[in-house]
């Protein structure tokens, strides 16, 4: 071959290449520490359905999941500074996300109660939490909604980097309530010896501008191939019974909501 059409050839033959090995791993970061999500076994290995969600995802698209474990509140900067490919860590999909990044498909869809004392009368809403102490997970959508509704009425609210740092305190008397995902704080908490006295308020906490209509796979906004492909899994898992079989492992409920 002239060498002419050498150099012609191998630039394209290189960026075909990177592309082909880039599609056959796809790295994921996860925050551990929302069970039944995602969270670490006694052994150190990453578990959840999350975890389920996104392996069968890459088994899918004949790709090699890779997991990059990272602060949640760090998530999206990481993303963006290219240090894992998608956020697959109970990420919702909100309208502010979305101007930062963009999201695969819905995942599932879990409601966020307030937790507090079963016996304490306390109540989601800002009058009843008035000079309260509250405490969110820092870059979570229960801070947001915190923010935004209850603490310009005077209520404490505090972020804390993990919500095993909220249930710490909660437990010990430095939270009055907290703010979470109803399946999270059960399987962390309510179910535990030390949660029995607390209880998820009634009625749920919803607002679908921050809370949106639940999680999806945080993707960099030029990455539209890797989100069409992302979004192709989803939907041959959610129709071939892989994705119902994987949500029986941990919900006795619809999982993937409305």
């Amino acid at each position: 071959m002239p060498m002419r059409k050498i150099r012609h050839w191998l630039p394209a033959a290189l960026a075909l290449f990177a592309l082909s090995a880039q599609a056959q791993e796809i790295r994921f970061g996860v925050d551990p520490t929302f069970p039944p999500f995602e969270f670490k076994t006694q052994n150190g290995e990453l578990a959840g359905f999350d975890i389920d969600l996104g392996n069968a995802i890459c088994h899918e698209l004949q790709a090699k999941c890779r997991w990059v474990e990272n602060g949640f509140d760090g998530l999206i900067p990481a993303l963006k500074a290219k240090k894992f490919d998608g956020i697959l860590s109970s990420l919702s999909i909100t309208e502010e996300r979305a101007k930062a990044i963009n999201f695969s498909d819905k995942l599932f869809n879990t409601p966020a109660f307030l937790v507090a004392d079963k016996s304490g009368g306390l109540k989601p809403t800002a009058e009843s939490l008035k000079g309260k102490r509250v405490g969110v997970q820092q870059g979570s959508v229960f801070e947001a909604y915190a923010k935004k509704f209850w603490a310009p009425a005077g209520v404490e609210v505090i972020p804390y980097p993990s919500a095993d740092a909220v249930y710490a305190d909660l437990v010990v008397g430095r939270l009055d309530a907290t703010l979470d995902d109803a399946t999270v704080v059960t399987e962390s908490l309510l179910s535990k010896p030390q949660g029995q006295k607390f209880g998820l308020i009634q009625p749920r906490v919803n607002d679908r501008e921050i809370f949106g209509p639940g999680t999806g796979i945080g993707l960099r906004k030029e990455d539209g191939e890797l989100q069409a492909s992302l979004n192709r899994a989803i939907a041959k898992i959610r129709s071939d019974g892989t994705y119902d079989k994987l949500s029986a492992k941990y919900f006795n409920y619809n999982i993937y909501g409305d």
